[in-house]
């Protein structure tokens, strides 16, 4: 089968598209049919070695993070899915593997497809949709009347974590550039800040949550538009010490992380305000969530562009320059 793989870690060069033996599904695997693959930050910095002290890669490797297809095989002990099944995941981020004709996933992290989105639209949405819901549901609590602010909203996530807020009740905020700011409030923003001619800070207060998609000194700015006792939780920042047990690491990566993370903290408690950093988890459970929100109205995908897979290289150049308006997609045949 058709592959894009990773050789060793480092620029764009290092991923080549190859011939790789297909996969064969083990005991509570499925085999997907690719049909479309969705392209975000984080496989970059995959690619790029800036995870290798929480996520070290066995290379050479299929690379990609999250796929939709159709179900070609079970192995033992899966049961709900029949061949044939429209299904969508995000892999285990230490296995990887969606950027290839197929791939063998764990059934638990699998889900079936939104009813009226087709392959491209939903291979965009586990990695972000996951993110969002656990960031907004779980880490940040937030319910009808709050005030949220979310950084670059016009971004693949943050057109996520928009749509998820306003659908738990919440008022938003977010940053956008003059070109991203029709498509943030037609996704339910309230307030937008351009961030080319204005700092966020300046001319917002007293939220009472704040998401950081942008991280550096969106996360530093922030802390201070928050209410005392309020949490800011990022994506983009310095995995703290909790964040190991998103990863089921060990007390020396907790350790480290505290270090790593020790002026960020300090910059928070001088608000009076909680920081976490959020590695989101695999979950066919929440997929479900998530495409449940689809098929009732209430969430919609954003794609930004759709690239050939073998052209693939070029999408990641498109990706990687920061400009893109939703999610970047590639398509097989």
């Amino acid at each position: 089968m058709q592959a894009y793989v990773q050789t060793k870690y480092g620029n764009a060069d290092v991923m080549q598209l190859k011939d790789v033996p297909k996969p064969a599904p083990g005991p509570g695997e499925i085999l997907i049919r690719v049909r479309a693959a969705g392209l975000n930050p984080v496989d970059a910095a995959l690619r790029k070695g800036k995870m290798r002290m929480v996520v070290r890669l066995d290379l050479p490797g299929v690379a990609g993070s999250e796929l939709a297809g159709t179900v070609e095989a079970t192995g033992p002990g899966v049961t709900g899915f029949s061949a044939g099944d429209r299904v969508f995941t995000r892999v285990d981020v230490r296995k990887l593997g969606a950027f290839a004709s197929h791939a063998a996933v764990a059934a638990d992290l699998v889900a079936p497809m939104p009813r009226d989105l087709d392959f491209t639209q939903a291979a965009g949405l586990p990695l972000v949709g996951l993110t969002a819901l656990q960031a907004l549901r779980d880490e940040l609590g937030i319910k009808k009347g709050d005030r949220l602010f979310v950084s670059g909203g016009a971004g693949g996530l943050g057109t996520i974590a928009i749509q998820l807020a306003v659908s738990m009740g919440a008022h938003v905020a977010t940053t956008a550039s003059p070109a991203g700011e029709e498509l943030v409030r037609s996704l339910g923003a309230e307030t937008v800040v351009d961030y080319r001619t204005t700092r966020f800070k300046d001319v917002l207060e007293d939220y009472d949550a704040a998401l950081d998609l942008v991280g550096g000194q969106d996360l530093a700015d922030s802390f201070s538009i928050v209410k005392p006792g309020a949490k800011v939780v990022s994506v983009a920042g310095v995995p703290e010490r909790a964040s190991a047990r998103d990863l089921d690491a060990g007390p020396l990566a907790a350790a480290l992380f505290g270090l790593m993370s020790a002026k960020v903290r300090r910059q928070a408690k001088a608000h009076g305000v909680a920081y976490r950093y959020l590695f989101m988890h695999p979950s066919g459970a929440d997929l479900r969530a998530l495409a449940d929100l689809v098929d009732r109205g209430r969430l919609r995908t954003v794609t930004d562009r759709v690239f050939p897979f073998e052209e693939i290289a070029d999408a990641f150049a498109h990706l990687e320059r920061g400009r893109a308006k939703g999610k970047v997609v590639v398509e097989l045949p």
